[in-house]
């Protein structure tokens, strides 16, 4: 054999592992990758105040309405409602009676995404999203976007209709939600405000400030000037507002939620345990008191922060008598621009609701003590 041919003969065995037996060298460990390092906080500093959009925003949401009961359920009439196009053709300028320039619209998210870390939503579920907003934006309609009762991001028991995921993904889904969500609707006109979560409280209330900051950064990746409205935890309480850590970011909105006296707005509510007694009335010194005190609370912090505060939430419980609910309508809207907060009604047309959505008809007595002298088309 020449000494070409054994040189490429133990060349060959070489290459085999014929030589010397040995085992082939094992590949390297992977080192795991963070999946929080997709997600960072907004940088950090102080707080500017509230920009001139912010402010034109928020005082474009006065005198909104919530459309509840309908895509924050389980699944889209889940609870008895769905996003008509009769209750869009209720709202905006063009509406006759007009009552109400801007919608906050709850969305139940999470129950339409897939059950992993990428929290995938579904096309179709998105498209309807997209579709209602842009017919509210058409209408001229101001609207507020958000995330609402993902339960295990408070650390809630899911409810029926609900999947479980697992723990270590929860807050991750939330991101990963909202990378979506701020894409999907990038383009929008600046009618479009996003709302970042629904009401924070229970286990969340130790993240929130963290979780809000890494969330608004998401945002700010495709929608860097949008209107972005975030409340404190304690289920957006006024008594919490001191709590919340404002990110650095001018095109920022506050919000609240005010149910005081709950006794009297939640009176006969079957989802709270212990349902509290019907028969209260509303509104003596005592109430009265209650709800200046959240008011001041929202409104002082506002001016502290220079940043506007949207009372995102009130109402009273269809189960109260309906001269309190009046009264109750009245007071609060007096105490509200009182304060120049400006407000949207919880909510449109179920156990709160201002709209028969069977008599196709307003409920006039209740509409009157919340917006005063009808409007009409011009």
């Amino acid at each position: 054999m020449t000494r070409l041919a054994t040189a490429l003969l133990i060349a060959l065995l070489a290459a085999c592992g014929g030589g010397g037996g040995g085992a082939a060298a094992e590949p390297a460990p992977s080192t795991p990758t963070d999946p929080w390092a997709a997600y960072p906080t907004t940088p950090s500093g102080t707080p500017p105040g509230a920009s001139a959009q912010a402010r034109t925003a928020a005082a474009a949401l006065g005198g909104g309405i919530n459309f509840g009961s309908m895509l924050e359920a389980p699944s889209e009439g889940a609870w008895g409602l769905k996003v008509e196009d009769e209750f869009i053709q209720l709202v905006g300028p063009s509406a006759s009676p007009s009552y109400s320039q801007a919608v906050r619209l709850p969305v139940r998210w999470s129950n339409h995404a897939s059950l992993d870390a990428a929290a995938t939503i579904d096309a179709a579920f998105m498209t309807r999203v997209e579709g209602i907003v842009t017919k509210l934006l058409a209408r001229n309609v101001t609207v507020v976007l958000n995330m609402h009762h993902y339960h295990q991001l408070d650390g809630d028991a899911v409810e029926a209709g609900e999947a479980s995921v697992a723990a270590d993904v929860v807050q991750l889904r939330f991101l990963a939600m909202w990378r979506q969500i701020a894409e999907r609707f990038a383009n929008a006109g600046p009618g479009l405000v996003f709302e970042l979560y629904n009401e924070p409280h229970n286990k969340l209330e130790a993240d929130w400030n963290t979780l809000a900051s890494r969330a608004l950064r998401v945002v700010r990746a495709s929608n860097p000037s949008r209107v972005v409205m975030i409340g404190p935890v304690q289920w957006n309480s006024p008594w919490a507002l001191s709590k919340l850590q404002l990110p650095a970011d001018a095109n920022l909105l506050l919000t609240v939620h005010h149910y005081e006296p709950f006794t009297f707005t939640h009176q006969g509510a079957e989802w709270v345990s212990p349902s509290p007694p019907v028969g209260v009335d509303c509104c003596d010194a005592t109430q009265l008191a209650k709800i200046r005190e959240g008011l001041d609370l929202a409104a002082n912090e506002g001016k502290r922060l220079s940043y506007p505060v949207v009372v995102g939430e009130f109402g009273a419980y269809s189960r109260a008598a309906l001269g309190a609910r009046v009264r109750y309508l009245k007071a609060m809207r007096a105490e509200m621009a009182a304060r120049q907060l400006p407000w949207m009604y919880w909510e449109l047309a179920s156990g709160f609701g201002l709209y028969d959505p069977q008599a196709h008809a307003w409920r006039t007595d209740l509409v009157q003590a919340l917006y005063g002298t009808t409007l009409t088309k011009d």
